[in-house]
């Protein structure tokens, strides 16, 4: 995925309001829109180099929307959750998921359990149906090993206890962990603030959900998911 046009780099101020950040440019102060509404864990240091796309819309509110953080010397995050389904569609045209290779169909946002949407519903003649969620994963704690959730999620446990359930009917759930980060080498469940996931991410790989992380390679150019990382449940 590539940033065209590219973006404006500055230096972080403040989040604020959930969906607001005030970022200090060449040019002066804008305030971006925060498209992350986790608590950011470890991507909030003030004076951090943060990287602005200008908005695609000329009548949006705000003409700007953060995508990269420096949290520390070489380290870069892309903070945009919104971007990863586009980045795991990338790696499953790009064979990056190769047990998944044989469907043939993707559809994205389809309903299914109690309400929900599938990030992606995988299909091909002769095959179960496969349901694909996303997690974009950008929290990191010591040793190379990336965390998720960085807030507590009902949401995710939900959607767990769904792909569950479609293992149970007869077809099949993954689970990946989009990770827009350089620096880690595993993903685990983030016990530590959300222990209910962690026990529900486990049960769900008990019951035949398949859990899968891919790990970005990231430049003010562009955000590559190019590798396949460890997901550990220990």
């Amino acid at each position: 995925m590539r940033f065209d046009p590219p973006l404006l780099e500055g230096r972080l101020i403040r989040r604020y309001q959930r969906f607001l950040v005030d970022v200090e440019t060449s040019d002066g102060v804008l305030t971006a829109h925060c498209p992350n509404t986790g608590s950011m864990q470890g991507c909030l240091v003030p004076g951090s180099r943060v990287g602005v796309s200008p908005a695609s819309n000329p009548a949006r509110e705000l003409a700007w929307t953060w995508e990269l953080v420096e949290t520390a010397p070489g380290v870069v995050v892309g903070v945009h959750t919104g971007r990863s389904n586009a980045l795991v569609r990338e790696a499953l045209e790009a064979g990056l998921l190769p047990e998944l290779v044989a469907y043939g169909r993707v559809r994205p946002e389809v309903r299914y359990g109690q309400g929900s949407r599938v990030d992606f519903l995988l299909q091909q003649a002769g095959l179960p149906d496969c349901y694909l969620e996303v997690k974009n994963v950008t929290a990191a704690v010591a040793g190379r090993v990336a965390a998720f959730p960085d807030a507590v999620t009902e949401r995710g446990r939900r959607h767990l206890e769904e792909m569950a359930a479609m293992v149970a009917a007869g077809q099949r759930a993954v689970l990946v962990f989009c990770v827009q980060r350089e620096d880690v080498d595993r993903v685990r469940p983030a016990d530590e603030i959300d222990p209910a996931y962690g026990r529900a991410l486990r049960e769900a790989v008990r019951q035949g959900v398949e859990v899968r992380a891919l790990r970005a390679e990231i430049s003010p150019q562009e955000i590559r998911l190019v590798h396949c990382i460890t997901v550990d449940l220990m």
